[in-house]
């Protein structure tokens, strides 16, 4: 009787969370609203990705030289600053002299370097206004170069909305796999990702309406995946507002994990991925069951940032 009542107490919470209104919703949302826009924005930010080289064997020359394999902003680069050297895939960096490098502010002439392979943190190299770490999809090695001074960074206009409404926070039913589910997830580099997936949600979402304006089919199912490390739940999605109103590859949304076999979704809170402000970025693409055939008019929209 007692786990009854927990768990019916758990359920309520749920309930109530998602069908919050008022002013106090109103503003959580907005709140969040900032914070994206501050994460954008700040150093290290998306808006600050200016390139990305992937690498080829042996030594990888960088600097402002455009005749190099890796061409930086003349800004905080000597033409010719050093290599990155690729060799049993493992990456290490070699400075020339005269070059200003360092990693957490100690000066780097040579070393090997930690990409961000599994969510694990990446060296970071400083120069200048210019960070470059390496990154690692699926075995593929490459330099990612991010500019302080990046213009796309100062030409950032802010992000836009739909009108925040509570009809698009629901209570999903979490529907646990019986076994563990890896899925592959299509990438913008054309290629697949194994990412684990502890189950999917079933919801109704009677504020989406499909393309002929008719009420959404019932129930909606989205296939959650898990990033390294994490325990959010992770969806990659589109809907009938894709290319549109929204980005067109789709768009991103984040849960809790489930309570008493509940999930609150909150498309006011869905974004664009990264893609949507820089060609650099290598973002995951919607699988095949996060496809929806109806308009979700809540969340982020889409106004051609880069």
């Amino acid at each position: 009787m007692v786990m009854m009542r927990l768990v019916l107490a758990l359920v309520l919470s749920l309930t109530a969370a998602a069908g919050a209104v008022g002013p106090r919703y109103v503003r959580e949302v907005e709140a969040w609203q900032r914070e994206r826009a501050q994460r954008l924005t700040a150093d290290g930010g998306w808006l600050t990705v200016a390139g990305l080289f992937w690498l080829q064997p042996g030594a990888n020359r960088f600097g402002a030289d455009a005749a190099g394999a890796i061409v930086l902003p003349a800004h905080s680069s000597p033409p010719q600053a050093g290599s990155f050297v690729l060799e049993g895939g493992r990456v290490s960096v070699e400075v020339r002299p005269g070059a200003s490098v360092t990693l957490a502010g100690k000066p780097v002439t040579r070393m090997q370097l930690r990409s961000d392979r599994d969510g694990a943190p990446p060296d970071v190299l400083a120069m200048g206004a210019l960070t470059l770490q390496i990154i690692d999809r699926g075995g593929r090695l490459g330099v990612r170069v991010k500019d302080m001074k990046n213009p796309a960074r100062a030409a950032f206009k802010g992000l836009h909305y739909f009108p925040i409404d509570p009809r698009y926070r629901v209570v999903a039913t979490f529907v646990p796999h019986e076994k563990p589910v890896a899925l592959n997830v299509p990438t913008v580099l054309g290629t697949m990702e194994r990412m684990p997936s502890p189950g999917y949600v079933s919801f109704d979402l009677p504020a989406a309406r499909a393309p002929d304006g008719a009420p959404a089919g019932s129930p909606l199912r989205l296939d959650a995946v898990l990033e390294p490390g994490e325990t959010e739940l992770f969806f990659i999605f589109r809907d009938a507002t894709s290319g549109k109103s929204t980005y067109g590859a789709g768009r991103f949304l984040y849960a809790a994990p489930p309570v008493a076999g509940g999930v609150v979704l909150d498309f006011n809170k869905a974004y664009s991925p990264p893609c949507a402000f820089t060609p650099h970025a290598t973002c995951p693409l919607p699988p095949p069951n996060n496809r929806l055939a109806v308009a979700i008019e809540a969340g982020e929209m889409f106004a051609g940032h880069h």
